[in-house]
């Protein structure tokens, strides 16, 4: 039974194409977001109602609560997980999202070695004492590729970085193969790529819905559910320009528009994460998403 991935950067039609592919091969999605794991992140993360998910059954979406931390290892186990369950029921499992790592641990084998609390216990000591940006600087200079696949303002994943590469002694990425899966040695991988303009205008106007379905009101809902006391949530993109706003650091102009610079910043990283992969089929606008995919895997068959 194929696996199916598709990826690309935010707010370049994924999640249509993958519900159009599991209406036509019978199968089942497995949420490849790192926000849409968690409960009450709907609006801000783009995640789709369950009206719009057309009936198709989605893994991974909403079993998170906002103060509870994910990590890679946590997803990976919970995504090979699901994948088995799919493919023992007789469905196409099919990956949706854009965080690239998550997809990887998927697909790869990734080799980080446990956490070393001497370590990071002066790693926490220097954010506290130089700060985040001084910490992210180094992960630029000691492994470039590592810099690109993190978010700058995600505090947890920088340090883990950096605490991977002195414990190793080697880049963060050196531990991420790049051959050929050998876990689904058939699986397909499909890139939506975009102009750059386009999707710039695409993410400003999902910023803009986003604010008009409620977003603000969405954050203040998860301040009363705790998303101050999970590290992960509260860096997402939106909700920490709309905690920042809240808390009365930013105007509320200003956070709508830092989230929609952030956004095309992001959007520029995945780019450049997924560009990496020899693997991925990329598909442009101008095809038709669901002919090009099924037209590629014919010839896979033949």
């Amino acid at each position: 039974m194929k696996l199916l991935v598709v990826c690309g950067a935010t707010a370049t039609g994924k999640s249509q194409l993958a519900i159009s592919l599991a209406q036509h091969f019978d199968g089942e999605i497995v949420n490849a977001d790192s926000m849409q794991i968690y409960r009450g992140m709907d609006i801000g993360t783009a995640k789709l109602s369950v009206e719009e998910r057309e009936g198709i059954v989605h893994h991974l979406l909403d079993v998170l609560d906002v103060n509870q931390d994910s990590t890679v290892a946590w997803y990976q186990s919970a995504a090979r997980a699901a994948i088995t369950d799919i493919h023992a029921r007789g469905k196409c499992a099919i990956v949706v999202g854009g965080t690239g790592l998550y997809i990887k641990s998927i697909l790869d084998e990734l080799n980080f070695p446990d956490t070393d609390p001497a370590v990071r216990k002066n790693l926490e000591k220097e954010l506290e004492s130089i700060g985040l940006n001084a910490l992210f600087e180094r992960l630029e200079k000691l492994d470039p590729a590592a810099a690109i696949a993190i978010d700058r303002a995600n505090s947890r994943r920088v340090i883990r970085a950096l605490e991977v590469i002195e414990i190793t002694g080697k880049p963060f990425t050196a531990n991420l193969p790049r051959e050929a899966s050998t876990r689904y040695p058939d699986a397909a991988q499909f890139g939506l790529v975009m102009d750059r303009e386009k999707l710039n205008e695409r993410i400003s106007a999902r910023v803009d819905r986003m604010w008009d379905e409620g977003f603000v009101s969405e954050v203040e809902t998860l301040l009363g559910r705790g998303i101050k006391d999970g590290r992960t949530a509260q860096l997402a993109l939106g909700y920490s320009q709309i905690i920042a706003y809240l808390d009365g650091r930013i105007s509320q102009d200003e956070a709508r528009e830092d989230t929609k610079r952030a956004t095309r910043q992001y959007a520029r990283r995945q780019e450049t994460w997924f560009s990496r992969d020899a693997r991925i089929t990329w598909i442009s606008p101008v095809q038709p998403h669901l002919q090009t995919v099924l037209a590629h895997l014919e010839k896979l068959d033949s």
